[in-house]
């Protein structure tokens, strides 16, 4: 028969077993774990990432301090069969149970998609995606769904224009759909009533305003510029004058190392051959910048109609509304070109 003095000491041994059992239960649960002392952090669970990569990059980057109770407890609360992809912020001093949760419930914070110049979208691709779980592949395949189907009049060669360069605000973990959807809501927001009024008073639809800030954008590389060029431009369109753009011969030809146009660029048959045909061509020659886009709703008054390369080879142009002129400052330009070209040959038989 048990005896009292074994009963207490079952008891107490079991008093003290629970204690124990109690004060780590609380401890794995409620004492600080994550980012102990230091400040908050961030870390990325890639879309096929599953517990192991989240408990190793918890542990390679030294975000956890024991690895053993925060992975007892992602089991305990099936933490370790729910892991969502996304990028999360981890708080200093974070418990255990408060990361779960928050990793569990998707709780992930917003990453940004950044884009600026690009001459077609396959430039964009990479940049785009960079920050989140699609791929550029997927981008440009979600481009040309949309583009085959969208209600806003979109073409291959306008579709350029509805991506407005710029810094917008998405999670990883968003699809490629919502990623065009997000960027055409973007696009509408830009176009908003006051340049609508601008593009209606030039007599031209935003995606004509985009084609021809893309050529003012390849013309330009002087900001403080691109309202006069974009002046000189309508002034051709008013007039019912070919733009005569170089930059649409270079991208008609499909050869974005051509340097200089020649007169057998001028004879290509391509619509965006500016020389052979009057107006816009049928869609932007690159992604036209926020900049681009407002100098040609913004552009300069005045009666330019000619501009050629300042022969200072400053960037900037010379412009006039005479032809004599025009030639008389083309040959000025000439002269300086085949004498920077002459001292470059020299140099390199010195």
């Amino acid at each position: 028969m048990i005896n009292k003095r074994t009963i207490w000491a079952a008891m107490l041994l079991s008093s003290i077993l629970f204690s124990s059992f109690a004060y780590y239960a609380y401890q794995i649960i409620y004492t600080p774990n994550l980012q102990v002392g230091k400040e908050k952090t961030y870390i990325m669970i890639p879309a096929k990432g599953g517990f192991d990569a989240v408990r190793d990059t918890l542990y390679k980057y030294n975000i956890v301090q024991d690895v053993v109770s925060f992975s007892f407890l992602a089991k305990l609360m099936n933490y370790t069969e729910a892991v969502k992809p996304g990028i999360y912020e981890i708080a200093p001093n974070m418990t255990n149970i408060g990361a779960i949760r928050l990793l569990r419930a998707g709780n992930q914070i917003a990453t940004f998609v950044t884009f600026s110049y690009g001459r077609t979208l396959a430039d964009i691709a990479d940049p785009i995606t960079k920050n989140i779980a699609l791929t550029s592949g997927e981008f440009l395949a979600a481009v040309d769904s949309y583009t085959e189907k969208n209600e806003d009049g979109f073409t291959k060669e306008t579709i350029i224009g509805m991506f407005i360069p710029n810094t917008y605000q998405v999670y990883y973990t968003v699809t490629a759909d919502n990623l065009i959807k997000k960027l055409n809501t973007e696009y509408h927001q830009f176009w908003n009533d006051e340049r609508l009024l601008k593009a209606n008073e030039l007599g031209l639809t935003p995606k004509e305003v985009s084609t021809l800030a893309s050529i003012v954008q390849a013309e330009s590389v002087k900001v403080d510029e691109s309202p006069i060029i974009a002046g000189l431009y309508y002034n051709r369109l008013k007039r019912g004058i070919p733009l005569q753009a170089d930059p649409t011969l270079i991208f008609a030809a499909g050869d974005f190392t051509i340097k200089r146009v020649l007169n057998k660029h001028k004879e290509i048959d391509s619509p965006y051959n500016t020389y052979k045909y009057q107006g816009l061509p049928p869609g932007p020659i690159n992604m036209p910048s926020i900049q681009s886009i407002d100098a040609v709703l913004n552009y300069a008054t005045h009666s330019y109609i000619y501009m050629c390369a300042k022969e200072d080879f400053s960037g900037y142009h010379n412009f006039t509304s005479s032809l004599s002129q025009h030639n008389v400052n083309a040959k000025k330009y000439q002269r300086a070109l085949s004498a920077e070209m002459r001292k470059g040959r020299l140099m390199k038989n010195q």
